[in-house]
């Protein structure tokens, strides 16, 4: 098995490999799944992730889901992640780590889904983050909400090393 720096990078190596039109066409797909999934029809505050170029796009369908679903983006405040709500009137800005983050207050209440991005998982909801613990941290604190890991084919591996902080995902969907 590879360490985690080795399969950040093997993972890196991976995602060069596919064109950003072959990652929006899947991305698009895994999209549809999340939407049809049993978990995500029935929640009504799901958290999401405001997506990288490298991750499975989230955008267009943050987008669609405001309308009819509260919808709360992770925002980064040291070494936590603060949950934001975001609606039509949500002033997006670029924030640590370059990813877009809602400029509301902080989200106060509970949520019935939580949607993980990941470097990699495997199939028993292991996942390989980027780090720095932010959504190992953050998930410990929701330990009765469903969580799924969405991910590229490529990203979905046979078995991801782990430590005892490490929180797994309930479910994986990919193609």
């Amino acid at each position: 098995m590879m360490d985690k720096k080795s399969l950040r990078q093997e993972i890196r190596r991976r995602k060069k490999e596919h064109t950003p039109e072959e990652l929006k066409a899947q991305s698009e797909r895994i999209m549809m799944k999340l939407a049809a999934h049993p978990a995500f029809v029935a929640a009504e505050r799901v958290m999401l992730y405001a997506s990288l170029p490298d991750e499975v796009q989230t955008m267009d369908f943050i987008d669609t889901w405001k309308k009819s679903k509260r919808i709360i983006l992770p925002t980064v405040a040291g070494d936590d992640i603060i949950p934001v709500e975001v609606t039509d009137e949500s002033e997006m800005q670029e924030g640590d780590f370059h990813i877009l983050e809602p400029k509301n207050k902080p989200y106060v209440g509970s949520l019935d889904l939580i949607v993980v991005p990941g470097m990699a998982f495997d199939r028993d909801g292991h996942r390989l983050g980027r780090g720095r613990g932010y959504y190992d941290r953050f998930l410990s604190k929701y330990p009765e909400v469903k969580t799924i890991g969405i991910c590229f084919d490529f990203q979905f591996v046979e078995s991801i090393p782990t430590e005892p902080h490490d929180r797994p995902v309930d479910e994986v969907i990919t193609l």
